[in-house]
């Protein structure tokens, strides 16, 4: 470790490949709290760069538990949280939206760090069981076109850093590792970022990965379509501004979005949304998000199409149907 931490002081870049044992030494317990911290210090303030990154994501997964999930075109929306918005579980309700319009979502998340309640978290409130049967996760698919991969299920390299992370109680490079670290390398991907470095580190790692993705970020902050400003979204094929406007969705305010107190406010508006009972800003968000999954998947239709199709999963009840038949397989 000492070599490492003495190249980044003097402004060197690790490689994918130093990083990538680094994190391999982490998982074999072979540094201490302190060195750890250190070397998450020092990326941090220096700024992590991709192939740093990258390393420690292949770290994460050759040392986690893969899902083969050959002959699923699946797509997952998740963002990478630290944002501070206190939001409600937009990606996870939005998942749900994408699957009632009839594509395949494989959703990976973890509970909250940052927000009252994260996606594990509002899927506990409901009952569901986490696991990572291979045979219960493909039924999932089958019957309710979604998956979903609780994170410490999989990624155990993270639980060796978790005291450190949390001792140190200010964000580092792992908060950005999350969505990268997916356990069935899904096809298509949606990510939001909290800010424009963020996003420029992401788009580049999608590149370098070469999956199918969509990377998103709100002008005023959220890690996903907030609704509250306009938006970047970057693909395989474009990188353009976006106003709600644009969507055919009006503007709405922070607190229009906000998850409450408690989880079971954040569970609340999550049932809110798929039951029809939402209001109306909070249902534009979610379509808004859903929208933007489905145009990842299907390059073929307009925003237009994609905002209609989404609406109608909600308003048909069918985004309702797909978590109704997801709650009985995971209970």
């Amino acid at each position: 470790m000492k070599s490492y931490l003495t190249k980044i002081i003097e402004g060197q870049i690790l490689t994918r490949e130093e990083t990538h044992i680094i994190m391999l030494g982490i998982t074999q317990q072979k540094y201490n709290e302190c060195q750890i911290a250190s070397l998450l210090m020092a990326l941090q303030v220096r700024g992590i760069t991709v192939d740093e990154l990258l390393g420690f994501r292949d770290g994460l997964l050759e040392t986690g538990r893969q899902i083969n999930l050959d002959g699923y075109e699946t797509l997952d929306i998740v963002g990478t949280g630290g944002d501070g918005k206190n939001t409600f579980n937009i990606s996870t309700c939005s998942s749900f939206v994408v699957a009632g319009a009839g594509y395949k979502v494989s959703k990976h998340g973890n509970g909250s760090s940052t927000s009252v309640s994260g996606a594990s978290n509002v899927l506990q409130g409901h009952g569901v069981k986490f696991t990572a049967d291979a045979d219960i996760i493909r039924r999932s698919l089958d019957e309710a076109n979604i998956c979903y991969f609780h994170a410490p299920l999989f990624a155990y390299g993270m639980k060796f850093v978790g005291p450190t992370r949390k001792a140190m109680n200010v964000p580092t490079c792992f908060n950005l590792l999350g969505p990268l670290v997916n356990p069935c390398h899904p096809k298509y991907s949606l990510h939001g970022t909290a800010n424009q470095a963020q996003m420029r580190l992401y788009v580049n790692a999608h590149q370098k990965i070469g999956d199918t993705y969509g990377v998103i970020s709100s002008y005023d902050g959220y890690d996903e379509i907030s609704l509250t400003s306009g938006f970047k979204l970057v693909t395989n094929n474009f990188e353009k501004v976006f106003t709600p406007k644009d969507l055919g969705l009006n503007y709405v305010n922070a607190d229009d979005i906000f998850g409450g107190n408690t989880p079971a406010d954040a569970k609340k508006i999550f049932d809110n949304v798929l039951e029809g009972k939402a209001t109306e800003a909070q249902k534009s968000v979610i379509i808004a998000n859903a929208a933007c999954g489905i145009s990842i998947i299907d390059r073929n239709i307009s925003i237009e199409d994609s905002v209609s199709m989404a609406r109608e999963s909600l308003d048909s009840g069918r985004a309702l149907a797909s978590f109704k038949k997801f709650l009985k397989i995971y209970s």
